[in-house]
């Protein structure tokens, strides 16, 4: 009896650690990432110990408002750990991003994140896509958090006439973004044209016009 309920207890414990465990778990003091290396594992190896310094530890790159100059009106910089070789196995991330008046971040997923946003200034129109394509929105203003769960479609619109701005966080040094638009229509190599017509039920002219929008421009 005592050992079917240890074996209850265990299975309980295992579900419930696989349920909330995303980037590996550390098993040491550091690992910081060694960007470097050509080794490749689920993450990135550790740097030397000898070699690490403050500087794997610091961005000061989210202090300040970005510059927007996006066809869409918004600027994600991220802090990720490619940013800051220190977060390597720590499983988290921050981003900034900054919306000009009207700006959108345009509906994307982060497929190995759930994200957190704070308002720093202004006032966002959020929303949330749920598989079973049930919108769930809000309006957020400075001061207030929003939730998005990882993997779904999710966006936000500075409806305003001032910019706006927020810090994201998220449960991954590396969540990843998938952007709807670009991923469907500036894929390389190419989706399909009949693919993208049959899916959203409309001629190749109209296709090819989106395409050409979402190109990425030559310098």
């Amino acid at each position: 009896m005592a050992a079917a309920l240890l074996g209850t207890y265990l299975f309980i414990f295992a579900s419930i650690s696989a349920t909330f465990a995303y980037d590996p778990d550390t098993l040491q003091d550091l690992c910081v990432a060694d960007k470097s290396s050509g080794v490749k594992v689920n993450g990135f190896p550790c740097k030397a110990e000898a070699n690490i310094s403050e500087a794997d530890f610091f961005f000061d790159g989210i202090a300040k408002p970005g510059v927007v100059n996006s066809s869409v009106g918004s600027l994600v910089t991220l802090a990720n750990v490619e940013k800051i070789p220190g977060l390597n196995t720590l499983g988290v991330s921050l981003a900034r991003i900054d919306y000009a008046p009207d700006g959108l971040n345009p509906p994307h997923t982060h497929p190995r994140a759930t994200e957190v946003i704070f308002v720093l200034e202004g006032e966002l129109d959020v929303g949330i896509l749920t598989t079973a394509n049930k919108l769930i929105s809000k309006t957020v203003k400075k001061g207030e958090i929003f939730v998005f769960p990882r993997s779904l479609v999710h966006f936000q619109k500075n409806n305003g006439d001032k910019a706006a701005s927020v810090i994201s966080a998220f449960n991954s040094q590396l969540p990843g973004t998938q952007s709807i638009a670009m991923t469907l229509f500036a894929a390389t190599p190419a989706v399909p044209d009949n693919v993208l017509t049959k899916a959203f039920q409309v001629g190749t002219k109209e296709i090819e016009k989106i395409k050409s929008k979402l190109a990425p421009k030559k310098s």
